[in-house]
């Protein structure tokens, strides 16, 4: 009988699955901030790559 309610006891436990949702959570905020950076960085490179080509021309 200890088992049974060992059992039942177990399975209407949630403080496991807060825990959870909470890492599925964070796991999701650090894939959009990884591709978000990623996004960022061909961004930026593109636009200093842009800019030492203008001021390459402009003192030629």
């Amino acid at each position: 009988m200890k088992i049974r309610q060992f059992f039942n006891k177990f399975v209407r436990d949630e403080r496991g699955v807060t825990a959870l949702e909470y890492a599925i959570l964070a796991g999701i905020i650090v894939a959009a901030v990884v591709s978000a950076v990623g996004l960022l960085s061909t961004g930026l490179s593109t636009g200093f790559s842009n800019l030492a080509s203008t001021i390459t021309s402009a003192t030629s």
